[in-house]
């Protein structure tokens, strides 16, 4: 049995889809590593990754860029073009990696993988991640705390799973945030405080 080398993930995007939309960027953070029986938080500053893309479409949903604060057309003068953001980002997972398994995680996994995987897939043929490593953090404390979907969001975090973090829509930020979340979700036995 492979180790698992956990990489919080947070993209930002111009919109709710790959292909027609663009991601415009990505912010990696090692969360943790976990052999099977032993969890080892990492610090997540300390191993980052993050680029800003050049835009692959001209469809735009304005409310998605103004939420992620980014200046589109700044992004696609300065960014880096795709394909180049995606090789550096898998040789950065690998690298972090090693030979333990990379899984993404993220709060909630869907949005960031599903944009990710597209854009691993569509600019380098597959993914570090393979096509199922992720963990939805969402998923996790639902389950762990016995609530409703609805009542899983971050904002329905008790105080003592949170980050001491400002959720802020800049994703190496949210990555790093996300990291903090996952490493106190992972431990939490679902009942006591930490």
């Amino acid at each position: 049995m492979k180790a698992d080398l956990y990489v919080s993930v947070d993209i930002e995007a111009d919109g709710p889809i790959p292909g027609m939309y663009s991601m415009l960027a990505v912010g990696m953070a090692v969360a943790g590593r976990f052999d099977g029986h032993e969890f080892t938080a990492a610090k997540p500053t300390e191993a980052t990754f993050y680029r800003e893309l050049q835009p692959i479409s001209d469809h735009v949903d304005v409310n998605a860029v103004r939420a992620a604060g980014l200046d589109r057309e700044r992004i696609a003068r300065e960014g880096s073009a795709p394909e180049e953001a995606m090789h550096a980002a898998a040789a950065w997972v690998t690298e972090q990696a090693g030979v333990i398994r990379p899984v993404l995680v993220g709060y909630p996994v869907v949005f960031d993988w599903l944009f990710l995987h597209w854009y691993f897939v569509r600019f380098m043929g597959e993914s570090p991640f393979g096509f199922s490593g992720a963990l939805d953090m969402k998923t996790m404390y639902q389950q762990k705390a016995r609530v409703t979907l609805d009542a899983a969001g971050r904002n329905d975090l008790p105080t003592f799973l949170r980050s001491t973090r400002a959720h802020t829509h800049h994703a190496l930020d949210d990555a790093i945030e996300q990291a903090e979340i996952f490493s106190k979700l992972f431990t939490w036995d679902g009942q006591s405080g930490i």
